[in-house]
């Protein structure tokens, strides 16, 4: 089986250099990052986005590490994921992801197949706290 080079939930900021480093092979040919980041604004907010509360499951992580094993599969990636908990200020990151693969298309593929997994079965919430005070919960992934 293969796991993944990282998989984690933390409550500390998230560093991109952390997550290259776990997937830097000389055998890949390609490597793929995703940096998910507090935005400033929602679609479904009526105000502008000020901060956002991540909280998750006590097997969150456990289950981030068998998304990107099962994403992963026979293609020989490598990948380093993270998700953020705890209070977020506007541009921090929530979610990083780096992909290493022998060949641009895997790594693509890879990334934006974890991301997907991520939004819509790490079970993780968020609450979006708009400039007026008006705070929302969120489901899975967000």
């Amino acid at each position: 089986m293969t796991v993944a080079a990282l998989a984690r939930i933390s409550s500390d900021p998230l560093d991109l250099a952390a997550h290259l480093h776990a997937v830097d092979d000389p055998a890949a040919g390609a490597v793929t990052t995703f940096i998910g980041r507090v935005r400033d604004h929602d679609p479904d907010a009526a105000a502008a986005v000020t901060a956002l509360e991540y909280t998750a499951h006590p097997d969150a992580e456990t289950v981030l590490a068998a998304l990107a094993e099962q994403v992963i599969g026979d293609t020989g990636a490598l990948v380093a994921v993270s998700h953020r908990v705890g209070s977020l200020a506007v541009g921090d990151a929530a979610v990083i992801i780096a992909v290493a693969a022998a060949h641009r298309g895997t790594a693509f593929d890879v990334c934006r197949q974890l991301i997907e997994r991520i939004k819509t079965e790490l079970p993780v919430w968020k609450r979006q706290i708009e400039v007026d005070g008006t705070a929302t919960w969120l489901g899975l992934g967000g």
